[in-house]
């Protein structure tokens, strides 16, 4: 797992700056040796960002920072050949878990990935790897790949898929305040790409990092017809006069779990506020279906 203390930042004594002739590398003579090493690498972090990570080559939950790794010759790391997707832990329930592993299934079967476990046993082992975490507050991310094997562009010698998920740590809250965007100059994935939750995420990433660098939350995709699309993790909508609330619902783009669950509550709101107003109130709406909403939305994590 990433960390900011990583070992690319620990420079060598004998690598002086500019010149790298004199940098020798360390060769570790035993798994002992570098498991110690890795535990070094996480004992100056003061709290555990991941509690918990499940892998189906280990056959198990990792409650160790530093053995939560993935093969080097696994598809999704050399060839991208993964999908993802998450779910929120709020108050110690999973919230649309089950909205959320559909379309991640979807998304692996448009990437030609079967799921080496049914959907009931994905299920369980999410459940069971957030309770295994003893995180009340944060997001539980999950990726299909077609597994490890060999680095040849095929996946014909992958034995067989993989799944791995990781609870991770996060305090988040409620935004109350609204955000900048900016026009992203980076173009869009093509909609074969853009429907699936797969981990080809680079336009996305240089997407945010060019708002960033103008000050801006996120950039926001146009296509080649001047239509907005959506934001690198996140859907666009809009509230058009005071009485409609719009999100752009487009074939080229993913299907947003968030935007639907919207769709669903603004039925409840009486729309007769001004359009921050309403803003605010489909926010709230929620962010309280996410804090109290029915059991059908909310699943209990069972802490032992």
């Amino acid at each position: 797992m990433e960390n900011g203390s990583s070992f690319s930042d620990q420079k060598s004594d004998s690598l002086e700056a500019g010149n790298g002739s004199g940098f020798k590398v360390h060769v570790f003579s035993s798994s002992s040796e570098l498991l110690e090493k890795l535990h070094e690498n996480w004992s100056s972090v003061k709290k555990q960002p991941y509690p918990a990570m499940y892998s189906s080559t280990f056959g198990g939950i990792i409650l160790d920072p530093a053995m939560m790794v993935i093969p080097i010759d696994d598809h999704m790391v050399h060839r991208g050949h993964g999908v993802f997707d998450t779910a929120i832990i709020l108050n110690g329930y999973l919230y649309e878990l089950d909205a959320h592993l559909d379309r991640f299934l979807r998304s692996a079967s448009n990437a030609r990935i079967l799921s080496p476990f049914p959907r009931s046993a994905l299920r369980s082992i999410l459940v069971q790897l957030s309770a295994a975490s003893q995180c009340k507050k944060g997001t539980l991310r999950y990726w299909l790949s077609a597994g490890p094997g060999d680095f040849l562009l095929s996946p014909a010698g992958c034995p067989t898929s993989a799944f791995y998920a990781v609870v991770i740590d996060d305090n988040f809250s409620q935004c109350k305040e609204g955000v900048k965007v900016v026009t992203s100059t980076v173009p869009m994935k093509a909609p074969q790409f853009a429907t699936m939750k797969n981990v080809n995420y680079l336009p996305n990433v240089l997407s945010k990092m060019e708002a960033e660098e103008k000050g801006a939350f996120a950039s926001i995709w146009v296509d080649e017809e001047g239509y907005i699309a959506e934001g690198p993790n996140v859907n666009v909508a809009f509230i058009i006069h005071v009485r409609s609330f719009s999100p752009v619902q487009d074939e080229g783009t993913l299907s947003g779990c968030t935007a639907k669950c919207w769709l669903l509550l603004g039925d409840f709101l009486a729309f007769t506020w001004k359009v921050g107003e309403l803003t605010m109130a489909l926010s709230d709406l929620l962010w309280d279906d996410m804090v109290a909403g029915p059991e059908v939305q909310r699943i209990p994590v069972p802490y032992v």
